[in-house]
């Protein structure tokens, strides 16, 4: 047991060290590609916590993630706020926003909470072109200042570290407890004294803050543009499959979970398909499917596995 703790505590000594020193090695475009990722990493976090740790599924994050990048956007534009400034507000006003949607989510389980985030999903974009005035509409607003490459990495690994540190906190206290008995049985839960819509609904909005944070960096690393079509469907499923390859229930996957999704459709775009006009979304489509038949319990359940047969061997 404390041999294994000390090599996580290595694993992670490592990592943290790469990513300090990764930019230096890296041009302005690619630090913007490991920023995103880093952006990414926070959003699947926040749904980890969610759909892992108390098993609501959410098809709807990226709707809080549109919430946080134009409230970042809105205050720098209208109000000259800087950017810093703005992400402890987008993520105020994303926490409340998320417990406002798990209030009604407290009567609906399974795909019926599925389809009730979705469709929460395709209404907040569509909000944002019925109040063009403030939003700028499909043209979307502008923040007033921007962020260089070098800087939205710091920035957004920073949060990111941050972000981890305190779900941990979290999880592991009376919290996660009561998370994690609510995923495994709701009716032991009640039970045991724990109630259950004040710990659903305290997930929504911890989950859609982490997500407001990363719509807020996503915005600024996007020149600083919230529009509403980079808030569609498409990333809060983006976001699903980075949960599901990181493996839901753990924090120690959601970086590969967070590679996967960042980096995987650039990479795709330069794989050639003859005949195809869409051969990214294909390649991205086919390795989605090779994951999922691959590593069923996505990044973590693999590295279980390995870590069993050691012991076993050993």
């Amino acid at each position: 047991m404390r041999a294994a703790r000390h090599s996580r505590l290595i694993v992670i000594a490592a990592t943290v060290v790469v990513i300090g020193l990764l930019p230096s090695t890296m041009d302005g475009y690619h630090q913007g590609l490991a920023a995103r990722v880093a952006i990414y990493f926070i959003a699947i976090l926040g749904l980890n916590i969610l759909t892992g740790y108390t098993g609501q599924i959410s098809i709807g994050h990226g709707a809080f993630m549109a919430i946080g990048g134009y409230t970042t956007a809105i205050l720098s534009h209208d109000h000259h706020m800087n950017l810093l400034l703005t992400l402890p507000i987008a993520l105020a006003i994303s926490f409340v926003v998320g417990l406002l949607v798990g209030l009604p989510a407290l009567r609906l389980s399974g795909v019926y909470l599925a389809l009730a985030t979705f469709a929460f999903a395709v209404s907040v974009p569509q909000l944002a072109l019925k109040f063009s005035k403030f939003t700028g509409g499909s043209n979307g607003t502008q923040t007033d200042t921007s962020f260089s490459h070098l800087k939205l990495y710091v920035v957004s690994w920073i949060c990111a570290g941050i972000s981890l540190v305190l779900a941990w906190l979290l999880l592991r206290g009376r919290i996660g407890r009561a998370f994690r008995a609510t995923r495994d049985s709701p009716v032991a839960a009640a039970s045991s004294g724990v109630s259950l819509p004040i710990y659903k609904t305290l997930a929504f909005g911890v989950s859609a803050a982490y997500a407001g944070v990363a719509g807020s960096l996503y915005v600024i690393a996007t020149n600083g543009f919230a529009q509403p079509q980079e808030f569609g469907v498409i990333l809060s499923l983006q976001l699903l499959i980075g949960a599901a390859v990181a493996g839901l229930g753990s924090l120690w996957g959601v970086l590969a979970g967070a590679a996967f999704v960042g980096l995987l459709p650039t990479i795709s775009a330069s794989v050639p398909l003859i005949g195809s006009a869409h051969g990214q979304d294909v390649v991205f489509g086919l390795m989605v499917i090779l994951i999922m038949l691959l590593l069923p319990n996505g990044v973590v359940g693999l590295l279980a596995a390995v870590g069993r047969r050691r012991q076993a061997r050993s």
